[in-house]
């Protein structure tokens, strides 16, 4: 049996390495990678976290509450309005991963259920996520329906060129 909380900034380290694990699990994050996937990780969390905008649930064995054997979370954002009557509050549903030794006993379920009962609790009008080839099942039998959703990769731009916006707005819009 396992019991569900809430993450606080105390757990970066472990969320920081589920996170990795999802990504090495899936092929997506090579080894020279892992140690700037840890530490970019840890430095959102820190800010995240005491925000509102990560909101994180672990699962942890009742016999071993120290022990984190499986975590989920969401992204808080908004988004300009969208049809049929929505607000813009979504939410993009992230590292969901659960320890190969505690994989098939329903962690991931019950993770998403608190994430989905809190979510409606917080207004959150609607929730998206990126499915794995390994949860799809699970996120399909929880109501999530695929979607046309697109993405391109912009690469190209070394750590200094990256920013949270233009560097310049005023440039910009002439």
């Amino acid at each position: 049996m396992h019991d569900i909380r809430l993450a606080t900034v105390n757990d970066i380290e472990v969320i920081a390495r589920h996170r990795v694990r999802m990504f090495e699990d899936m092929g997506t994050l090579p080894p020279d990678q892992v140690p700037i996937m840890v530490e970019r990780t840890r430095r959102y969390l820190e800010r995240a976290i005491p925000a509102g905008e990560y909101i994180g649930w672990l699962a942890s064995p009742r016999e071993n509450p120290n022990r984190v054997s499986a975590g989920a979370g969401l992204q808080r954002r908004t988004v300009l309005p969208f049809p049929p009557s929505g607000t813009g509050r979504e939410a993009i549903v992230i590292n969901v991963y659960t320890d190969p030794e505690f994989r098939r006993l329903g962690l991931a379920r019950a993770l998403m259920d608190a994430l989905i009962a809190w979510s409606r609790e917080a207004g959150i009008e609607r929730l998206a996520l990126h499915a794995s080839p390994y949860g799809r099942s699970l996120y399909e039998d929880l109501g999530f329906q695929a979607t046309n959703e697109m993405r391109l990769v912009l690469d190209g731009l070394d750590e200094s060129d990256r920013s949270d916006g233009p560097r310049d707005l005023e440039t910009m819009r002439r």
